[in-house]
């Protein structure tokens, strides 16, 4: 290039960015805009981008940069993006999945504990100084199906797998995965229902998994089992789900993602015995700003050299 490409960071925290590029050198080789979120670009800073880090776009706002070759979203899910009317077809587009993996995988398994041990209730007889005997479910022994054996399920397959527990899933190129029992298409995805104790959703939000947990998969659950969506709010039917467990068709449900966040405090799930309501704590963690930098910051020098960047969204697949 003989050029210095413009690179705009558009987030309220670009320190991390600014250090990992003078980190790698490539400060000198790119010529950088920051931006806070709630600001919009200027049209000059439309016109000379380039290189666009965000976490999204609003509606006619790509249209309106003709520089733009490449835009690195700041979040694994890129459905926004997608949904754009006048997302570019030439854009290419990257997203930061992979930086969750340093805290989904303990919060899942933090669930799986939560559900099965009684120190949630515990804590509540200690605020009465009420002692009641109870005995604590075992994990070991039990089935975990995951729906979606990604980097993080199979992070959280080999943590289950380490418990004690017996693991199955899907996949949707299925292959052999270490410590995974049964790998199978997403066509069979009913076998996994039938069979799991505890189900849990780590699938991308497409059209296609949209209410992918509706009345019909529910009763098609194992009785008594738990459901627990770290995936995308949209994944499930949620009067569907507020109907199987006041019914007890399954014991319950740990939910970290809702179709709106905040979760709006007339929302039912709210007010629904065993359905438990976590303010997506998931994926979040100290330093995932810092490992944010260093992909986008890895993925920048690939695109300087012409070489292939990573994470890069496969738009018919949607993620």
């Amino acid at each position: 290039m003989n050029h210095a490409p413009h690179v705009l960071l558009w987030t309220d925290s670009t320190a991390p960015d600014l250090d990992a590029l003078a980190a790698a050198g490539l400060s000198g080789r790119v010529a950088v805009d920051t931006l806070p979120r709630k600001e919009q670009p200027s049209a000059e800073q439309r016109a000379r981008t380039e290189v666009l880090m965000a976490f999204g776009a609003p509606p006619g706002l790509l249209a309106t940069m003709p520089n733009l070759r490449w835009a690195q979203s700041m979040t694994a899910g890129v459905e926004g993006w997608l949904a754009l009317p006048d997302l570019p077809a030439d854009l290419l587009l990257t997203c930061a999945r992979g930086t969750h993996r340093a805290s989904m995988p303990e919060n899942i398994v933090g669930a799986l504990f939560y559900v099965a041990k009684p120190y949630a209730a515990a804590v509540e007889n200690q605020k009465l100084a009420r002692w009641v005997p109870s005995v604590a479910r075992p994990l070991s022994g039990s089935t975990l199906g995951i729906l979606g054996l990604g980097a993080i399920g199979q992070d959280v397959a080999r943590i289950a797998a380490t418990l004690g527990m017996r693991v199955i899933g899907t996949r949707r190129r299925p292959a052999p995965v270490d410590h995974v029992a049964e790998v199978l298409p997403p066509e069979r995805t009913d076998e996994v229902l039938a069979q799991s104790d505890f189900l849990l959703l780590l699938l991308p939000a497409t059209p296609e998994t949209d209410r992918f947990i509706d009345a019909k998969r529910l009763a098609a659950m194992k009785p008594g089992a738990w459901l627990l969506n770290f995936g995308r709010g949209h994944l499930i039917d949620d009067t569907a789900l507020i109907a199987a467990v006041e019914t007890g068709r399954i014991a319950g449900a740990v939910l970290d993602v809702f179709r709106q966040e905040p979760l709006p405090a007339d929302h039912p799930f709210w007010r629904t015995r065993g359905i438990i309501v976590l303010p997506h704590i998931g994926g979040p963690h100290p330093q995932r700003d810092q490992v944010v930098a260093d992909l986008f910051t890895d993925n920048l020098a690939r695109y300087l050299d012409g070489r292939p960047l990573r994470e890069v969204v496969d738009r018919a697949a949607g993620y």
